[in-house]
């Protein structure tokens, strides 16, 4: 499900809001994608697609992965 309007969720050590989201990836939001979870899988920012990643199967422990949208390539 992919959602245009932001969606707060929380890990075990906190809780993105909208304003803390853009403040960590120092981008505005656009979008979000749910697959059947809590935390998002893809965040769309202005200039970024973000992979959210799960780094412990023990705790909900999360860490973003920005890859330009438009890369330049020459």
């Amino acid at each position: 499900m992919i959602l245009c309007e932001w969606k707060s969720f929380s890990t075990d050590t906190e809780t993105y809001t909208l304003q803390a989201f853009e403040e960590a990836v120092e981008d505005e939001f656009e979008a979000m994608m749910y697959k059947g979870d809590e935390i998002p899988t893809v965040i769309w920012t202005s200039n970024y697609v973000i992979i959210v990643k799960k780094f412990s199967t023990l705790t909900t422990d999360i860490m973003f992965e920005k890859i330009p949208r438009n890369p330049v390539c020459e």
